[in-house]
């Protein structure tokens, strides 16, 4: 009984010891394109300069086609519409990453949030919430947007 409980339990969090790791793969890439897709959408108003950085994004970070990244964040979409809460996708991310590599999906989600050349106060919101669930520090969290901000402002406006 309790055997099957614990089974169910993994399952239902998504770790089941039998998970393939391209399995696991897909679901990370899949954490990722969610709360990126999420912040995005934090303000309401997806641009196109967001759409584009979301899918350019992807594909650099995981290195993917893009067809693989068109899917993905087909897949995210979907996922992002039917989700309540973004803290089954941070745990996974939390889990399985090194803080090396939390704060590079950090900086991807900056770079998706400042996309627009402007930072509105949900997406602002949204990415210190997932910095928290992801355990990076108030500190790094700001550096990495000043960092990602200061690369956007030498780059000339599109």
């Amino acid at each position: 009984m309790l055997k099957a409980l614990s089974e169910l339990i993994e399952r239902s969090l998504g770790q089941s010891r039998s998970e393939a790791p391209e399995d696991r793969t897909h679901a990370i890439r899949l954490a990722t394109a969610i709360l990126l897709v999420e912040v995005v959408r934090a303000d309401y108003q997806v641009s196109e300069h967001e759409t584009t950085a979301v899918l350019k994004l992807l594909r650099e970070f995981f290195e993917l086609n893009e067809e693989e990244t068109a899917l993905l964040v087909e897949e995210a979409e979907a996922e992002a519409d039917h989700s309540a809460s973004l803290q089954a996708f941070t745990r996974q991310i939390h889990e399985t990453h090194s803080l090396e590599e939390k704060h590079a999906i950090i900086e991807l989600l900056w770079r998706a949030a400042l996309a627009d050349r402007h930072l509105d106060k949900h997406e602002d919101h949204l990415v210190r919430k997932i910095a928290g669930l992801l355990y990076v520090s108030h500190g790094e969290m700001i550096r990495l947007r000043n960092q990602v901000r200061d690369q956007l402002r030498a780059k000339p406006s599109r």
